[in-house]
């Protein structure tokens, strides 16, 4: 998508509806974060608008957060309990707090957002380097093939129909590039508006691969934040990993057993 920049993708606009369409499942994600974390410092990659960091946080984890855009980061000032999160603003691939965590996690597809190999294998690095030796890294996405329907490369899909407006999914997948080029149009009564972005999709292997040269191993996978068994009719995956000469997580299902 020419003249697409990820860094102003986040902005103003962006930020101020972020929160007008929840995943319904943001309890569940905090509620095993917490579990993960065990009393330890976290922290989360892309913080946002804290929809995970502020759930997780009232459940007694410190937490703090990189996130690239000022925008979301006022969001997330603006709201109860938003204060009490140390945020710096950066790359998650590349930017530190200049300290270690029993969890760090980066949740919604987000690592999708870096449009590289090269990036997204540093963001893996990243995470490792502020991993404690029984830390653990939480990544959350869909599973690529799940995100394009019927397998198509270029597609419409009608997210949302109502009245006096409808939204649609105006997508183009290039497979040689991995990249997933959508603009959200929002057609309505009072006009049009458009919300582009671009993703670089990546497989749960190839994020294996990823951690592996960043000195991480996967401990465990799920479906879901409801910890179901993945297999091969899931379409995303939670996924944990923890440093290849640390030790078992603390709070990890295998730990746990």
């Amino acid at each position: 998508m020419k003249q697409f920049d990820p860094a102003s993708s986040f902005g103003a606009d962006v930020a101020a509806r972020y929160d007008d369409a929840l995943r319904g499942d943001e309890e569940a994600a905090a509620q095993l974060l917490c579990e993960l974390a065990a009393g330890r410092r976290a922290l989360e990659f892309a913080i946002g608008t804290g929809r995970i960091a502020l759930p997780l946080a009232a459940r007694g984890v410190t937490v703090d957060g990189i996130e690239l855009s000022p925008h979301m980061i006022e969001r997330l000032r603006a709201k109860r309990g938003g204060d009490g999160i140390e945020v710096v603003q950066g790359d998650m691939s590349v930017t530190t707090t200049g300290r270690r965590y029993g969890l760090v996690y980066l949740v919604f597809n987000t690592i999708f957002n870096l449009l590289t190999a090269d990036d997204q294998i540093r963001c893996f690095a990243n995470a490792a380097r502020h991993l404690d030796g029984a830390g653990c890294f939480v990544v959350e996405t869909a599973l690529p093939h799940a995100w394009i329907p019927s397998g198509q490369p270029d597609y419409v899909h009608a997210e949302q129909i109502g009245l006096d407006a409808v939204v649609l999914d105006v997508a183009r997948y290039d497979p040689v590039t991995q990249l997933l080029e959508e603009n959200h149009v929002r057609i309505s009564t009072g006009g049009i508006t458009m919300n582009p972005i671009v993703c670089r999709l990546i497989t749960p292997g190839e994020m294996d691969l990823m951690a592996r040269l960043a000195g991480l191993r996967l401990v465990e996978r799920f479906a879901n934040w409801q910890r179901t068994p993945f297999d091969a009719q899931s379409t995303a995956h939670v996924s944990l990993y923890a440093l290849s000469d640390g030790v078992q997580p603390a709070g990890s299902a295998l730990h746990a057993a």
